[in-house]
């Protein structure tokens, strides 16, 4: 279907290329499987520029498959905040758990064994076994589809599986012998460097000659790629419940449930509304008290409105309204000791750092403690 000339000319050409134009990043210094394991998983639907200071601070903190799988949870979360997508982490540590065990600390170097692991598909066992251990493996992400699908003209939506494994048939018989980890890591470079979805850099990519797509004038229309659904708007009203007398200057946070989206994670109390549209601002506190009461058996006394933020996830959006509030009599009974659900904590701007919430709920509590301290 494609010519070898062709085929020869892209490895080798990519190859040299590579060679000279790499960047430095911190997983290339070290073949180890357990940093590569690491930087790759971090690296999926994140910046490379985010995702370098995430890798050195987890490392640091787990520097050995030992160090990772016998870590508590609410570490591994707090270590991975603010990259988002959390079932990457438990997933991972819950796979890394199953190397320590079942083979003593090493990460598999079979397709078989390492792709029985959880969370490792067929993208993330064929970098690290590429990568780290050098196996004529594909690894096919975003931008090695993109890559093939221009130089090679493959007009197939990459969003189909049978597409996918027309590319991964491909780049395993791209690989020339004993080349498996730069070739790989050559081609993740290209995409990410040269042939971007946008304004590829076509005058200095190293295989421009011999590209189908530019030939016929579609570089800028190739992948093809179906439009996924627009993440779903959900309405949420948020609590900023601000503590009195011992809990001055804290906030009354809550850990989600042990499933499910976020599980396990702290937040600041919130509700999602039933309706697709917002109420006045007096007639959303009002629900929001009535919620809480209702859901968490907690009192509050919403006080004012605070701000409007949003979250995002691949398939919904919290569009988020906070309200400042104070914990209600209702949660004070005749003895005067304040009671609370035993999953809810007051914690104050020093404890944030012993606690993993998802970043939007961290941004809400900086801009409260930067207005009180203007």
């Amino acid at each position: 279907m494609y010519s070898e000339e062709q085929k020869m000319y892209f490895s080798k050409n990519l190859l040299d290329w590579y060679q000279t134009h790499k960047r430095d990043l911190p997983w290339r210094r070290s073949k180890n499987p357990y940093y590569i394991w690491i930087s790759e998983v971090m690296l999926q639907q994140t910046r490379v520029d985010t995702v370098i200071p995430y890798f050195h601070r987890f490392i640091d903190q787990f520097p050995t498959v030992e160090a990772l799988a016998t870590a508590p949870e609410e570490n591994v979360l707090k270590a991975w905040e603010g990259l988002g997508y959390y079932s990457r982490a438990r997933n991972l540590q819950s796979a890394v758990r199953e190397v320590h065990e079942r083979y003593d600390g090493v990460v598999p170097a079979s397709k078989e064994d390492i792709s029985a692991l959880k969370g490792v598909g067929p993208y993330t066992s064929g970098a690290i076994l590429s990568i780290a251990y050098n196996k004529p493996e594909p690894a096919v992400d975003g931008n090695v589809m993109r890559v093939l699908s221009r130089y090679f003209l493959i007009e197939e939506d990459i969003m189909k599986p049978s597409t996918r494994t027309i590319m991964e048939k491909l780049a395993r018989e791209l690989i020339l012998d004993g080349t498996a980890s730069d070739f790989n890591q050559a081609l993740m470079e290209l995409g990410a460097m040269v042939c971007t979805p946008r304004s590829p850099h076509c005058l200095t990519c190293p295989v421009m000659a011999h590209c189908s797509a530019r030939e016929a004038g579609m570089e800028e229309a190739l992948p093809i790629k179906k439009k996924a659904k627009p993440p779903r708007p959900e309405l949420r009203a948020v609590a900023l419940i601000e503590g009195t007398g011992e809990h001055a200057g804290k906030w009354l946070i809550r850990q989600r449930p042990q499933e499910g989206l976020l599980a396990r994670m702290w937040e600041l109390p919130h509700v999602e509304w039933a309706t697709t549209a917002w109420q006045s601002d007096e007639d959303n506190q009002e629900a929001l008290r009535a919620a809480l009461a209702e859901q968490e058996q907690i009192g509050i006394q919403p006080e004012d409105w605070f701000m409007d933020t949003e979250h995002i996830f691949s398939h919904i959006v919290w569009k988020m309204k906070v309200y400042r509030a104070k914990l209600g009599d209702a949660n004070r009974p005749s003895t005067g000791e304040e009671w609370i659900p035993f999953h809810y904590r007051w914690v104050g701007p020093e404890d944030l750092q012993n606690y993993a919430f998802p970043n939007v709920f961290v941004r809400i509590m900086r801009e409260w403690q930067e207005g009180n301290e203007a």
